[in-house]
């Protein structure tokens, strides 16, 4: 005589509902993520780069440095605050004629296009969330990114030269 056990005959039925009731929660859970993913992602800035004093002239400012293809894409995006005497340096491999637009990124922003010997070469302001693509008049090798009128503020114009970083 084979013995059945009540709750046996129960338990995949009842293990097939929990793993449908997970798996809807779960979707409902991603769903709310999905639908709410940009205020998700707004809220969580990109991490803060190493930072170096760079000179120009007499003026200090303290730049994060963005070295490598996913540093410079991220750049500032997200980030909801950048104080005055604060930016980052984007470094590139070689000259060429950069450009820049805002997406993502929901600060203000001027920017200076720097050639391969430091000198400022051009100066632009920035609008947040736009995809207009502001390129460099010439070719250049670094960008350095500030809270929009910084450069006017500390007195930085074209045709000032800055203290690059070390090579790392």
């Amino acid at each position: 005589m084979k013995t059945v056990n009540r709750h046996s005959s129960r338990a995949p039925a009842l293990l097939a509902v929990l793993v449908t009731l997970l798996a809807a929660a779960g979707c409902a859970r991603q769903g709310t993520d999905q639908t709410a993913g940009s205020a998700a992602i707004i809220s969580k800035p990109n991490p803060t780069l190493h930072t170096e004093e760079l000179r120009i002239g007499p003026t200090v400012i303290k730049a994060e440095i963005a070295r490598t293809e996913g540093e410079r894409e991220r750049g500032l995006m997200y980030r909801s605050k950048l104080p005055d005497g604060t930016g980052m340096l984007f470094i590139f491999d070689s000259d060429q004629r950069l450009s820049f637009w805002m997406k993502n990124t929901l600060l203000p922003l001027s920017l200076a296009y720097i050639s391969s010997d430091g000198v400022i070469r051009q100066i632009v302001d920035l609008e947040p969330q736009s995809l207009e693509a502001i390129q460099s008049e010439r070719s250049v090798r670094y960008a350095l990114e500030a809270p929009r009128g910084w450069f006017d503020r500390a007195g930085v114009k074209v045709g000032d030269s800055l203290q690059l970083p070390p090579a790392n």
